[in-house]
């Protein structure tokens, strides 16, 4: 039996998610997207916050002033006129180092995927992704559209913290952290961009819905634009997309 979407679910008294498929796609994010601008347009009364995620966006709400039926009646008259599809209006390069010393997994990577290290590096750089969310810690963005040749599982147990700004991948996905903590992905490089940093407005560089890339350096330019970073300087390169 196929599931009607969107579906409408409680989460606690004072938050409704409105989940509009089961599965990380980009049209389905789409839609997320457009009804999380629209709400955030119109700013109905009681709107607390809104959480986007790959495929669903919670809406945290006081009950208080607005009842769960009549937000419900709300999002979906904006349904009606939310933009069907929402395309990235950013695109970034992010700087990411792949020598050994920042990728520690890439060897083990190469031998679960039949590769070379060097055709594991070509691929991951070589991919546009997409920000589809932000979740466990602040300033980590969840990223689709790794390679499918790259689509590895996540360890069997967590590894050593590793350190911030490390680029991992895992499950079919890939990920820039920002803290140092165990982690059971794998490391496959490291930024020196900020992605988070509380010192800088905004504090967040990338949005959901943006697109990303990212460019191979070497340990000495990697050295020269970490310098930078440390001083909230923005490495990354940003395109507006029309």
């Amino acid at each position: 039996m196929t599931e009607a979407y969107p579906r409408f679910l409680d989460a606690g008294e004072a938050a409704l998610v409105v989940e509009f498929g089961a599965g990380v796609d980009p049209a389905i994010n789409d839609r997320v997207l457009a009804l999380d601008a629209a709400i955030l347009a119109e700013r109905p009364a009681g709107l607390s916050e809104t959480v986007p995620t790959y495929r669903s966006l919670m809406i945290h709400y006081d009950p208080l002033v607005i009842a769960r039926a009549d937000l419900i009646a709300t999002v979906e008259r904006l349904l009606v006129n939310a933009a069907a599809a929402r395309r990235p209006g950013r695109r970034w390069t992010i700087p990411c180092c792949y020598e050994p010393a920042y990728g520690e997994d890439i060897g083990r990577i190469a031998e679960m995927t039949g590769l070379t290290p060097e055709r594991v590096v070509e691929l991951h750089a070589g991919a546009t992704y997409r920000v589809y969310m932000y979740g466990f810690a602040p300033g980590f963005c969840y990223l689709g559209g790794l390679p499918p040749q790259l689509a590895v599982s996540r360890r069997e147990t967590p590894r050593a913290p590793h350190p911030p700004n490390t680029v991992l991948i895992g499950g079919g996905l890939t990920l820039v952290s920002t803290f140092s903590m165990p982690t059971g992905w794998w490391l496959i490089g490291r930024t020196p961009e900020r992605m988070f940093s509380l010192s800088r407005h905004p504090a967040f560089l990338v949005d959901v819905g943006d697109a990303l890339r990212f460019e191979p350096i070497d340990a000495t330019a990697f050295a020269a634009l970490d310098a930078r970073a440390a001083a909230d300087d923005i490495v990354a390169r940003r395109e507006i997309l029309k």
